[in-house]
Parts: structure tokens; sequence; C-alpha cells
């Protein structure tokens, strides 16, 4: 009997080791899923209202898990613009950044400076099935830090001027050609700027918002060196710019011309991004900023020296150096900012443009934004978008650009308010800058 108990026992201890053994097998053998981190904010990256800030990427994710079995693409949701930033370093100094993430243009000198972002080039190098002319210049451009691609763009804005078609009509003036000039401009603005109802205070102008960097990018001028290590305000495209807006603003004897008076139909021209004329050229917004007069846009005019040029603003997307998926994250990268479909996408889901001139050209973009408008309203050609966005003015990348703009900006605020040489004032702020770009 006890002979037979000790068989019974082995045996048991047999079964439960060959079971035991087999789970462990099944467990190793069986395929996991590979898990690709991605890092993004919701809402839109232009600041207008963006009902759809995750349809586009839900999109990708489900094309690329369903092209990739076995691997599955993980985001949080909920972190927006604003605490994108600091979520985002806080990952990266925790060693737990994404594999992919939308990458800031306030963080992209620093994040490409300080090695967490990984060298394209290799990547773009080896895949012959990428081609970077493909891209709009100067949405690529922006995505290098010196001579090194390390992002690459996803969504870009140009800055447009939006003209109030409504009252150069109602003053007998056709709407300008998109190869106007500064001397156009100031024609249409003198012209137009009048107090209205005779109590001595003006009440329709020509011009808001349009300021000294805006007519520099239109005067063939630079602000900084693109290392960084100097500044070029005393140059004479960049006096003559400033030298521009003065004589702008001295058309409104000391009144302050502000967004709320276009958006009351009281002025001519005001420059806005893509965005912004996506978003109010449809309903609901519309009703809510521009109902009361017929408005679109045109280029910048162009400076003595310079084109019909604007400043281009994109979001760019990178991958971490310390990622252990560089395959996957190079293919997913691909989806979201070389793919022809999801790109175009951004058309209807999103208020930007595609990076890709092939779909910002092409007539299904013209389309898609025609359908979002009401009828009879003009729809900006994917031709004119795509110049506008090609030749467009990028900032240069480097570590001090967002302070150095700062300052400059404030101190170039002060002597358009005062009266003063503008010149010399010029040189002294030029040598000023330098001094805190040398540091």
């Amino acid at each position: 009997m006890k002979v037979l108990q000790k068989r019974s026992v082995r045996c048991f201890l047999i079964l439960l080791f060959a079971l035991s053994a087999a789970g462990i097998i099944i467990y190793c053998t069986k395929p996991r899923s590979v898990v690709l981190e991605f890092g993004m904010f919701t809402g839109s990256n232009w600041n207008v209202a963006n009902a759809n800030s995750f349809a586009i990427i839900d999109n990708a994710i489900a094309r690329f898990e369903s092209e990739h079995p076995g691997v599955k693409v993980h985001y949080y949701s909920g972190v927006p613009k604003s605490e994108y930033s600091e979520w985002l370093s806080r990952k990266i100094l925790a060693g737990e950044e994404p594999d992919v993430f939308m990458v800031l243009g306030s963080d992209f000198d620093q994040f490409s400076s300080i090695g967490v972002m990984k060298n394209l080039e290799e990547l773009i190098a080896t895949d012959d099935a990428f081609d970077a002319e493909k891209y709009f210049s100067s949405a690529l451009s922006t995505g290098k830090y010196g001579n090194t691609q390390y992002a690459l763009p996803y969504e870009t804005v140009p800055t447009l001027m939006f003209v109030n078609q409504t009252l150069l009509t109602k003053e007998g003036i056709e709407t300008p050609e998109s190869d106007w000039n500064w001397e156009d401009m100031y024609a249409i603005c003198s012209q137009v700027t009048r107090d209205l109802d005779g109590d001595g205070i003006l009440d329709q102008f020509g011009i808001c918002n349009y300021d000294w960097l805006d007519a520099v990018y239109s005067n063939g001028g630079e602000i900084f060196q693109s290392n960084g290590k100097n500044c070029y305000l005393a140059e004479d495209n960049v006096i003559d710019a400033v030298k521009y807006v003065r004589q702008l603003n001295e058309l409104y004897q000391g009144q302050k011309v502000v967004r709320e008076n276009f958006n009351e139909g009281n002025v001519a021209f005001m420059p806005l991004t893509f965005a912004e004329y996506r978003t109010y050229k449809t309903y609901p917004y519309k009703i809510k900023r521009y109902a009361n007069f017929k408005w679109d846009c045109i280029t910048m005019p162009a400076g003595t020296a310079g084109d019909n040029v604007s400043q281009v603003d994109t979001l760019l997307m990178g991958i971490s150096e310390n990622t252990r998926k560089e395959e996957l994250a190079w293919e997913f990268l691909k989806l979201l900012t070389y793919d022809e479909e999801i790109q175009t996408q951004i058309f209807s889901r999103s208020q930007g443009a595609s990076v890709l001139r092939a779909v910002t050209q092409s007539t299904e973009m013209e389309e898609i934004v025609q359908a979002e408008m009401e009828e009879g309203e003009t729809v900006i050609s994917g031709k004119l978008l795509g110049k506008v966005i090609e030749e467009g003015y990028t900032a240069p990348q480097f570590k001090k650009y967002e302070q150095a703009l700062a300052l400059t900006n404030s101190e170039i605020g002060e002597i358009l308010e005062n009266d003063t040489t503008l010149e010399s004032d010029m040189k002294i702020l030029q040598r000023t800058i330098n001094s805190y770009l040398q540091q």
C-alpha cells in the first residue's frame, strides 16, 4: 500500500512538473505585444479651436498596428499644449521619454543640443523609400539643428494678410494682387484711415497687428545669424523695415489700433495665420468673429529689398535618442509626417497645412477646404498656399533664440514708441544683443 502511495505521489509530481514546464514554454514562446510610446498634446498647436485633435493620430495608430501585428502604440491623453513641455521634460529626466514625440518650437533647439533627440541623418540616408524632397524645404529646415536633421515636420502654418474686402469696396479700392508691395499697402492705409463721424477721433484704419518682424521678413532681412553668435539689427533692410512700421503707426496719430477694431470691420488689413483663416472662415466661428463683413487673405506685401514673404511655423516630431525600437519608431514617424493619406487628413481634421508639396498643392486640398466654407466663398489656391510655405521665413534654431528675440522685440517696441534717432538706436541695440548672444 505504501509503495502504491509513493508511486501515486511520484506520478502526481511528475505530472505537475510537466504541466509547469509546458506552461513556462508556452509563456516564453507566446508572441507578446511590443509597445511603442508616443508623446503628444491635446488641442491645436496654432491656438485655435480644434475638436479633432486625436482623430489623425488615432487613425494613424490603427493603420500602423494593423500593418505591424503584435505592436501597440500608446499615448497619454489629456496633456494640454500649455503643460506639454513640462510633462515631456519630466519624462526625459526620469528616463521615460516616449519613443516618438511632438516637439514644440521652443523646445527643439534645447532637445537637439543636449542629445535628447536622435540624429535622423543615417535613417534618412539608408531608407530607399524616403525622399526628403517631397517636403516643403521651409518646413523640413525647421527640424535641423546646425546642419543635422533631428526632427521631421508634421504640420505647418504660414502667416497671411487678411483683407477686409467690404471696407476696400466701400472706399473704391480693389483687393491687391499677390505681388503687391509696401508702397501699395501704405497708399491704401493712408486712403482708408479717417474719422468717419467727425468727432476728432479716428475710427477707421489701414492695418493692425503688423509689426517690425513682419516687415523684416518681407524685406529680405535676417534678425540673427543662424548659429546665434550675432544679430543684424543695424543692417539697412532691418532698419528700413522698422522705419516702415513707424511710418504706418504715424498715420494713426497716437491711437492704438487693436484686433478688436478689425473684428468690428473697421480695419483694412491684419496679418493672421492660415490656421485662423481656416477657423474663422467656417461656421460657427465665422458668425462669432467676422460675420459683418466679407474678407479673404493674400500674401504679405513685399519690401523694397525683399519679396512677398512671411513667417512659416511648423510642428515637429522626433525620435528619442534612447529608444530601443528605432526601426518601429522610424516607421511610425514616417507614417505621421510622410504618408500622403495621413497628411491629407490635416486639411479635414486640423487647421494647418500639410508639409508635403503634393498634398498641399492638390485639388483635393482645395475641395476639402472649400467644403468647410459657405457657398460663394473663395478658397486659397493650392498653388498660392504652396508658394507662401515654400518661400516662407523660418526662424533659426539656437539655444538663446527665444530670449534674444524677446529682448530685441521689447527694445524695438520702445524705439517705435519714442521720437528717437532710429539708426543710432538700432546700432546700440545690436551691440547690446550681440553682447548677450556671445556670453
